[in-house]
């Protein structure tokens, strides 16, 4: 198979001692230091960083289209995108020209006033969707809580006991107490036990589903329409339909977390499109602001009523620099060439992904739509992703077994066939 042109690391250009090794200092005439040592310093600043991420080795300094550069001049193919977050990949023009007419303007100012970027930014996304309100913050983790207090606030006004929050087997939605109990990863749950209660995972069928939602007390369900972390697992469109109907019918406000698979990544703008139902409220963040912190809860007006000054609220949430260049991130994602380009390209990228699959016989399932692809492989995914950051491709996991491809939505069908080629290499 041809070598992908660009990608293949140079190991002979990697330092042959550790950064922690001793460096004799330059000495100036008078005997002082005329440099500290440059290697220890640089360990040490990272040092100063709480290890909360396993990361991989070397340093990102800057980005080209959809390709990273390290310091020592390695070219990566990025299909990771920042965790789905750079859909416009790096020194996009536009971007880059939105980030400096931000920047003219005012940074901060809080919500204790209006500023004409969030107005502008909430109406564009009332007009491409369900929503009639939208509440902006900084995180896809806050957004879901913010989603679960304004189920709970609209919840109290149809039942007193109505205040329980059911997620699905496979989910992630966050990392704080209320999203983490409705995040089915074990290994994060259980150092910070006990988490936040009236918040319970239901398996992902029907019949469990339909024990568990109780009209009585249950507020909310809050769903996926495409799981990420849980291994990108599509959820089928007449369970997603059965759900809807369901929660009518008992009257549980139903979130669908766009934060992952929102704003463009299934080939859609918003992935409930998809599947023909609407939520009643939805969460978005990752590729909404170009990288800036953002996050998004679209409310319908049955929701939004309940909700009333003081009951939640953010100092950052919103501003007009990141709205800014949110307003600008939209309109690029809600193009309809663009759009078409990604289902066109996901479907392409589909189909070879089978066809690696029955080459190299390592491949035990292959899920995804769009720009977003989970492979399960047989053995570490996490062995697989270093492999290919080797061969100057970078991807993710999505559990042990599950490397996932998160390419910027910019990304050609030739750069596609790129990390597919080296891909199956280290398959």
């Amino acid at each position: 198979m041809a070598q992908a042109p660009d990608l293949l690391l140079d190991t002979n250009t990697r330092p042959t001692a550790p950064l922690t090794s001793a460096v004799a200092p330059v000495e100036r005439a008078s005997g002082q230091p005329l440099v500290a040592d440059v290697a220890v310093a640089s360990t040490q600043a990272r040092d100063a960083v709480l290890p909360t991420y396993k990361r991989a080795p070397g340093e990102i300094v800057r980005g080209e289209g959809v390709y990273l550069v390290d310091a020592e001049g390695n070219r990566y193919l990025d299909f990771v995108s920042g965790i789905a977050v750079n859909a416009l990949g790096y020194g996009d023009p536009g971007l880059v020209a939105a980030l400096h007419a931000a920047a003219d303007g005012l940074v901060h100012v809080s919500n204790l006033y209006e500023t004409a970027p969030a107005t502008k930014l909430a109406a564009a996304l009332v007009e491409r969707s369900f929503a009639d309100k939208v509440f902006f913050c900084n995180s896809g983790a806050e957004a879901n809580e913010g989603a679960f207090k304004f189920a709970r606030r609209w919840a109290r006004t149809v039942g007193e006991v109505k205040h329980e929050i059911v997620a699905l087997r496979g989910a992630f939605h966050g990392r704080l107490f209320a999203t983490l109990a409705a995040t089915d990863r074990p290994a994060y749950r259980l150092p910070f036990r006990p988490l936040a209660p009236g918040i319970s995972i239901s398996e992902r069928n029907l019949e469990d589903l339909a024990a568990t939602l109780d009209a009585e007390t249950v507020a909310a369900l809050i769903v996926e329409p495409v799981q990420g972390e849980g291994g990108v697992r599509v959820l089928d469109g007449g369970f997603i339909r059965e759900l809807r109907a369901m929660t009518k019918e008992r009257r549980i406000a139903l979130i669908f977390d766009e934060i992952q698979c929102g704003l463009g990544r299934t080939g859609t703008l918003f992935a409930y499109e998809r599947f023909g139902v609407e939520p009643d409220m939805l969460t978005l963040a990752k590729p909404i602001a170009g990288g800036l912190p953002m996050g998004a809860i679209l409310v319908t007006n049955e929701i939004a009523q309940t909700i009333k000054a003081g009951d939640h609220g953010t100092t950052f949430g919103g501003g007009p620099f990141v709205s800014s260049v949110a307003l600008h991130v939209l309109d690029r994602l809600s193009d309809p060439a663009l759009l078409a380009a990604i289902r066109e390209n996901g479907a392409w990228l589909g189909r070879q992904l089978e066809e690696v699959a029955r080459r190299t016989g390592r491949v035990r399932a292959i899920r995804g739509v769009g720009y977003m692809w989970g492979i399960d492989i047989m053995g570490s995914a996490s062995h697989v992703v270093e492999a290919a950051r080797e061969l100057g491709l970078l991807t993710c996991t999505a559990g042990e077994c599950t490397v996932r491809l998160l390419p910027p939505l910019v990304t050609t069908r030739d750069e596609l066939a790129l990390g597919i080629d080296v891909l199956e290499q280290v398959l």
